[in-house]
């Protein structure tokens, strides 16, 4: 029975890093297609690296808390007060670690850009750089559920 209680928590924990939004510059939602979005054109003044960080649901500090406990009740074969202490013990060891765990499942690097479009507006877009951009660049802006940059067209 412990067991499998540690094993589910120990699943539950883990699968916080599952439940992370995988958010690119070519990822999209499902609401997104066919939904009409604007175009503007403009040019990377400069780029920045930031860190991003998701939401956290506590999911996390909860099964880490409940695995930590679990496997504290292991301790002191018999001896009430160790197993209490050991059961309280592994809660706030397991806690601290399952939240450190869904921290690290939800925060993730990005960079923020500096565009200066056509009309002599300068905005900021923060997204991931899998297209490698540089300062410098034409970029097309496109405004529809999030804004995203891409690379223009030669001639745009």
């Amino acid at each position: 029975m412990r067991s499998t209680a540690v094993l589910l928590a120990v699943s539950l924990v883990l699968g916080v890093a599952a439940c992370a939004p995988v958010n690119t510059n070519t990822t999209y939602n499902a609401n997104d297609i066919g939904r009409t979005a604007s175009i503007s054109y403009g040019v990377i003044v400069s780029m920045r690296a930031v860190e991003v960080q998701g939401p956290q649901s506590g999911v996390g500090t909860v099964g880490g808390a409940v695995a930590g406990g679990v496997a504290g009740s292991y301790i002191g074969h018999g001896d009430p007060r160790a197993g209490v202490l050991g059961v309280i013990g592994g809660a706030i060891i397991g806690g601290i670690a399952g939240n450190a765990i869904e921290r690290s499942a939800t925060t993730g690097q990005a960079v923020e850009f500096i565009i200066r479009q056509d009309d002599g507006q300068t905005i900021s877009v923060v997204q991931t750089n899998e297209d490698n951009f540089h300062p410098g660049e034409r970029v097309v802006l496109t405004r529809g559920a999030r804004t995203r940059i891409g690379r223009a067209a030669p001639g745009s």
